[in-house]
């Protein structure tokens, strides 16, 4: 097995490992960065286009899911993580679908097409993430938006440099009891109009959340559409 592969392996058990803290740390608000702004900022940006139906990648908890139910909205979460998936379905305010990022490119239609909006919100970790990517194209409806936040690259950088790589996330500064690291795929804002470009989307908006008092980017915030016909 590769590095690459081990890395992502590690990745997706870490969110089981983790799921309680994670859920607790979410629910309580206790991330500053989500709690001042990107949380908001996702939410807006979604309601903003008036989405009948939005397709949540990588639900998590599913807290946004429940945010776009409350206004409204009919939402369908998939994560790969079946703790978090049984912790999203016990808070109700959505269909939710424990599905591995594999099997949703091997079948992407399984839960339904034509999606108003699909939403990746700090869901994309991994290396490789065309091959989802090329296949949420197939789910989306021919007007429809693809919704993707992730940490800003030029915040979230550090001391490794701005250079695609996978990192460790040690969740040091969590207040819960995260009993896993979580590796997680650095990329550079160059890598993610790369990755987008290839698998045929093209970003319409971009949007940089900002924390209200430094001014520094919390996130970045891509808005695209498919950019070629699904046939």
């Amino acid at each position: 097995m590769s590095r690459d592969s081990d890395a992502a392996e590690q990745l997706r058990a870490s969110w089981n490992v983790n799921a309680d803290a994670w859920s607790a740390a979410v629910r309580e608000r206790r991330i500053e960065s989500r709690r001042i702004a990107t949380d908001a900022s996702i939410v807006q940006a979604v309601l903003a286009r008036s989405p009948e139906r939005v397709l949540d990648v990588g639900c998590g908890e599913g807290w946004l899911a429940r945010v776009l139910a409350a206004a409204g909205v009919e939402v369908v979460g998939v994560d790969g993580s079946p703790r978090l998936v049984e912790a999203a379905r016990q808070q109700g305010s959505g269909i939710f679908h424990e599905i591995t990022y594999a099997e949703l490119v091997a079948e992407p239609e399984q839960f339904g097409k034509d999606y108003s909006a699909v939403v990746c919100n700090f869901a994309l970790l991994e290396e490789d993430v065309v091959p989802l990517l090329s296949a949420l194209r197939r789910v989306v409806a021919p007007d429809g938006v693809l919704f993707i936040q992730t940490v800003h690259p030029w915040s979230a950088c550090g001391e490794a440099g701005y250079r695609n790589a996978w990192r460790i996330e040690t969740f040091s500064g969590f207040e819960q009891c995260f009993a896993e690291p979580m590796p997680w795929y650095f990329r550079t804002l160059a890598s993610w109009v790369d990755v987008l470009q290839t698998a045929e989307w093209q970003v319409t908006e971009i949007q940089e959340p900002l924390h209200p008092d430094t001014g520094n980017p919390l996130s970045l915030l891509l808005i695209c559409k498919t950019n070629v016909a699904v046939v």
